[in-house]
């Protein structure tokens, strides 16, 4: 393995030793490197990854016991040796059997709160709550739902360790979160509850909390609206995936992939995990979302990090859901510097503008720039 010596030179690259107008000082590798020299970017990769979960007492990578029960949610599928802890930081083996950190898989680590409809959802340009889509079926009004709220549920875990998580903070606060039941959450519906949506993090890896927490909502509710709504990174078990599918569809829901990045090595270097299993989740989405295309089932989105998400990146994937089905609504969402990557600049309007211009040319009807408030 190359040893990793060199001082990091601000603007410079690591590997290339390029100067770059915007590079991050924290991972020190370009886009050009992590696109074409993976093998020898690597490890500096590797090196920032580790140091950013060491913060947080969290396994540096999916544990890969020969002799470790295996965890099968997501698509790290970790094999976890005694005493040692899944990379999601949830479960841990304890004589020989996987013990949930909540007590039990329908006990949640998380954090709710009631947010207003219309809100600023990923898909609120789209969805029944904050635009004229779904009415009468799935919406209370033909407009935006004012007066009404989602249920807005926060998971404190995730399957991810993006280097640019715009909510990390969750992670200082997994050892005093709140633990609460599946019935102790869906109580928390009320006669203005119009969706719920579950977020994080990541619902991924709390998922059997999620689902039963939307099944035992829905029964209560039953005869009345109710959206069951996900923001994921679609890293899930595909019989997991199915279970969200049926809740969503049949509730006037959608299901919101964060689609950060085609390129897999780039997607390596950005969030420690392979995005396989992601493009393969939304590809067999895309096939349920003709089935009701209105409100939309299906939504994608990316995060235009600056240095790292660029034209070429935003026309790949958009080329990949253009061929899933071109009237899968896309929204290029504006980078505020976070954790790992702080000291980036936020998106510019030229590189969110071209990355939409580039999206509407691979064939996509509905792209959208959000966050526009945030665009230098």
């Amino acid at each position: 393995m190359l040893e990793i010596k060199r001082e990091k030179e601000e603007g410079k690259c690591l590997l290339c030793g390029e100067e770059y107008p915007v590079i991050s000082s924290s991972l020190g590798i370009c886009l050009n490197c992590i696109r074409g020299n993976f093998s020898m970017s690597y490890p500096y990769i590797k090196a920032v990854h580790r140091e950013s979960r060491n913060s947080f007492n969290l396994p540096a990578e999916p544990p890969r016991s020969e002799r470790g029960v295996v965890c099968p949610l997501c698509v790290n599928q970790c094999r976890i040796a005694e005493g040692e802890r899944g990379f999601c930081g949830l479960r841990e083996n304890r004589n020989g059997k996987l013990f949930h950190r909540s007590g039990t898989p329908e006990r949640g680590l998380v954090e709710w709160y009631y947010d207003s409809l219309p809100t600023n959802c990923v898909a609120d340009w789209v969805c029944p709550g904050g635009s004229e889509s779904g009415y009468p079926q799935f919406s209370y009004s033909q407009a935006a739902e004012y007066g009404y709220k989602n249920l807005a549920v926060f998971y404190n875990s995730c399957t991810f360790n993006c280097l640019f998580c715009q909510n990390w903070h969750y992670r200082q606060r997994v050892e005093n979160s709140n633990i609460l039941s599946a019935s102790q959450l869906a109580e928390r519906v009320n006669e203005l509850t119009a969706c719920i949506c579950y977020f994080g993090g990541d619902p991924t890896s709390q998922i059997m909390h999620a689902v039963k927490t939307s099944q035992l909502a829905l029964k209560e509710t039953e005869g009345r609206i109710l959206r069951i709504c996900w923001e994921s990174n679609g890293s899930m078990n595909r019989s997991w995936l199915k279970k969200m599918a049926e809740l969503s569809l049949k509730s006037g829901g959608c299901i919101k992939f964060d689609l950060k990045a085609w390129n897999e090595n780039l997607h390596r270097a950005l969030t420690g995990v392979t995005n396989h299993r992601t493009l393969d989740n939304f590809r067999y989405l895309a096939t349920i979302a003709r089935s009701r295309p209105n409100p939309p089932f299906l939504i994608a989105s990316t995060l235009l990090v600056p240095g790292y998400i660029d034209v070429k990146e935003v026309r790949d994937i958009a080329r990949f859901i253009a061929d899933c089905w071109a009237e899968i609504p896309y929204s290029l969402l504006a980078f505020y510097p976070h954790f790992y990557m702080r000291e980036l600049p936020t998106t510019s309007r030229e590189l969110a503008f071209e990355c939409a211009e580039a999206a509407r040319k691979e064939g996509l009807s509905r792209v959208r720039i959000g966050n526009i408030h945030l665009l230098c």
